[in-house]
């Protein structure tokens, strides 16, 4: 194994890599060469030599880390569909529904909820942080491809300058002064540079931040897509909480009657104080739930404030007590829908940055060369600087390597296989945490839908025990304790109820959220720089 071969192995290259274009001559009849060759083909030296080595790179080719996903979600089963949940949702016709639009949340229905995503659009400050970051990064893109073109800078001066003339002896012994003399000086000047990219650094540099370019537009979607999702769940929650109010004013409203009622059977001597007591605390107990639930819902809607960029006393909402319908999720999702994810997307640009800059680091190991001319003009009267006798002018290549650094190279080229290797694990994990994501939210809607509907009926039979319990009472045949356990079991069945058709629209939410706002197979769209 020669020198090179070894230095070679030694950055991680194989010999076969770098590839050199050859120059071949092709013999003519004539063997004489035009008279202007012998002057100008030592001049081309240096850029043939550019051109037969511009083929070298020391940049890793790239490959997307492979993984072993599943071309279907463990959780989605068909036995769900008994739940409705799993099942293709289909029209009165019998036609399947439309697919999940672009503005996903429009599935809901909710024209209000409709108005907060379009205002959070505009005025939600993750996104806007999001949007300065991929601005920075196009920025470093530009700057990147900048440093592969020649640079160009004008200088000129003016200077006056006094110079002593000393003193010196006379003939005499005296020491005499000298009269100085004054110097202007002019020039006016241009130079240019050009590194030329024989090694790959630049381009590899370009990649590199060309890959951070395209993982910050995918952290922007994913900014978007996450403020969307957070806009959907405060609001649902706060339709939820105000749901609540509905039926704890409800049941207040009933209970104050319970209340007279016990203590009018209490002045007639009917009934026993802890009866009147027993109402009493009932009645209490639930106004403090109702004014608990009303600081729930105004929080969540001062969340809802600071989501669309504005301070919650420059916002509110009008009560409606009403929660939206979740929308029928397909029987079947694809493993593929987690390829539009923006967060898996991000990840696996950041690998790619990471490859590019070992290429950047592994180009250290070589010379860099520099073209560079100049020239100008440079008189001491400013009048005549422009004249041919004071033109200047230089032009030649530099020569650039270190001989000893320490080892800071295999250094650098060790901490960019690092960085490759932490990108790609990093990638692995959020693909994986992608998959749980999406299992979670299809197990929970599945079992919320079937608990909804279980609730439902408990709720139903928790109302016909309390229309029993109260007759009875009235009738003087059972103890108001009756009762009161009757109206605890309806008011426990009405706030599961109530948090059972939130959580199952969290569970849909974050699951539209989990596969991009889209659950129907679509190819990824192409990438753009």
């Amino acid at each position: 194994m020669n020198m090179s071969t070894q230095f070679l192995n030694q950055i991680g290259l194989e010999p076969n890599q770098v590839k050199r274009k050859q120059l071949t001559f092709m013999k003519k009849k004539s063997t004489a060469l035009p008279c202007f060759l012998p002057r100008v083909f030592p001049r081309l030296l240096p850029i043939v030599a550019a051109v037969m080595l511009a083929a070298c790179s020391t940049q890793p080719a790239y490959e997307v880390p492979k993984l072993d996903v599943p071309a279907q979600f463990k959780e989605a089963t068909p036995q769900a569909a008994q739940f409705g949940v799993w099942q293709p949702a289909q029209t009165v016709a019998g036609s399947p529904v439309v697919t999940v639009p672009d503005q996903w949340w429009t599935v809901y229905g909710d024209a209000v909820l409709n108005q907060l995503q379009d205002a959070a659009a505009a005025g939600n400050p993750s996104v806007e942080q999001a949007v300065a970051r991929l601005r920075s990064a196009q920025a470093a893109v530009a700057s990147s491809r900048a440093a592969q073109l020649p640079t160009l800078s004008t200088t000129g001066s003016g200077s006056r300058a006094l110079t002593g003339g000393g003193t010196y002896s006379n003939t005499n012994g005296d020491n005499v002064a000298r009269s100085g003399s004054i110097n202007n000086n002019f020039s006016l000047g241009l130079s240019a540079s050009w590194e030329l990219d024989l090694w790959g650094k630049l381009s590899s540099g370009v990649d590199a931040s060309r890959a951070s370019a395209q993982a910050s537009a995918d952290d922007l979607a994913a900014a978007r897509l996450s403020a969307q999702a957070s806009v959907a769940q405060t609001y649902f929650s706060l339709r939820a909480a105000e749901s609540q109010m509905k039926f704890l004013q409800e049941s207040l409203d009933a209970y104050a009657q319970s209340l007279k009622l016990t203590q009018n059977r209490y002045q007639s001597g009917v009934v026993s104080s802890a009866d009147v007591a027993q109402a009493q605390s009932q009645y209490k107990s639930t106004q403090a739930s109702l004014l608990d639930a009303q600081i729930t819902r105004a929080q969540f809607e001062h969340a809802l404030a600071a989501l669309l960029g504005k301070a919650p006393a420059q916002f509110s909402l009008p009560v409606t007590a009403v929660l939206p319908t979740p929308p029928v999720v397909p029987e079947m999702l694809a493993s593929t829908l987690l390829e539009r994810r923006p967060d898996i997307a991000a990840a696996e640009r950041r690998v790619a940055m990471a490859n590019a800059q070992i290429g950047v680091a592994r180009a250290a190991y070589f010379p860099s060369l520099t073209l560079s001319a100049s020239g100008g003009y440079r008189n001491s009267i400013l009048s005549d600087l422009l004249n041919a006798p004071n033109l200047f002018w230089s032009l030649g290549p530099a020569l650039a390597m270190s001989i000893f650094d320490g080892g800071a190279r295999s250094a650098a080229v060790e901490s960019a296989r690092a960085t490759l290797d932490l990108n790609a694990a990093t990638y692995k994990q959020t693909v994986l945490t992608a998959l749980q994501e999406v299992e979670d939210n299809l197990v929970a809607a599945v079992n919320l839908a079937q608990e909804e509907q279980v609730q439902t009926e408990a709720l139903v039979a928790a109302q016909k025990s309390l229309t029993v319990a109260n007759n009875q009472y009235k009738a003087g045949i059972v103890a108001y304790l009756n009762v009161l356990t009757a109206q605890t079991s309806v008011l426990s069945a009405q706030n599961t109820l109530n948090n059972v058709k939130n959580r199952r629209l969290t569970a849909v939410n974050t699951l539209l959220k989990n596969v991009a706002g889209r659950w129907e197979p679509l190819n990824a769209p192409a990438r753009k720089d």
